[in-house]
């Protein structure tokens, strides 16, 4: 081949590279929000309402050999003394105490009782970690829990976790919000940790490897030049080749 076709493929091979390494490089400063400060999510809400499969304490005041502990059944019922089944799903522990006291006199079993009712457990408040973390799955929600503490409960992040790409699902009055964060930054401790709230999914994006045994499929390697074309020209004189 002349020399200034040779060039000509040199300086060529250059520029593929060039635009290659601009893509990856603008791919990843786009990957995510690099500290969170600027994402538009609504602020967690505690609610205390009860659901299906929560656990909690009823007590009728001077009422001793009574049962304490009861449990929401599927469809958001509880039998009760005096009173059986009584649909709780959605109330607040006060509002459960309330409505009890009024069946209680509704029926004429006391006159005046005091309920006093306490949740012991939130087992219907649930967080979802997906996507590359060790154990994904569904998990229990407790008051203050956090995004890195809900990834703990999911095992860790793994090997090829994208630490700038994490998207938080949240729902919200007008529907659901999500948004894209960095749970780098948060680790790393240029941000603060996110509260989450009940019903919050959390996504973990996977990295894109350009390197060895992965190529990004914009890439497309440069034609052999120098040495390359001299160890083409002795692969095909033993019969397989490349051309130059």
């Amino acid at each position: 081949m002349p020399i200034d076709s040779r060039a000509r493929l040199t300086r060529r091979a250059c520029l593929e590279n060039a635009v290659v390494l601009l893509i990856g490089t603008a791919a990843v400063g786009c990957s995510g929000s690099t500290d969170n400060m600027r994402l538009n999510l609504p602020a967690p809400t505690e609610k205390s309402t009860v659901g299906p499969g929560d656990v909690f304490t009823l007590e009728i005041v001077g009422e001793k050999d009574l049962p304490r502990e009861y449990q929401v059944a599927s469809d958001g019922s509880v039998d009760l003394p005096f009173v059986h089944t009584v649909q709780v799903a959605g109330l607040e522990p006060q509002e459960i105490a309330r409505l009890v006291r009024k069946l209680l006199m509704d029926h004429k079993i006391l006159t005046d009782p005091s309920v006093v009712v306490q949740v012991k457990e939130y087992n219907s408040r649930r967080v979802t970690v997906l996507g590359q973390v060790t154990k994904p799955g569904t998990f229990p929600y407790t008051p203050g829990l956090t995004l890195i503490q809900a990834v703990s409960q999911a095992g860790g992040l793994t090997a090829i976790a994208n630490l700038n790409r994490v998207n938080l699902t949240r729902r919200t009055g007008k529907g659901s919000r999500t948004v894209e964060l960095s749970i780098g930054s948060i680790m790393e401790g240029r941000s603060p940790d996110i509260p989450l709230q009940s019903g919050d999914r959390v996504f973990v994006h996977e990295r894109l490897f350009w390197g060895r045994g992965r190529r990004d499929p914009a890439h497309r390697s440069p034609p052999a030049t120098g040495s390359a074309c001299r160890r083409g020209k002795a692969r095909r004189r033993a019969g397989a080749g490349q051309r130059c």
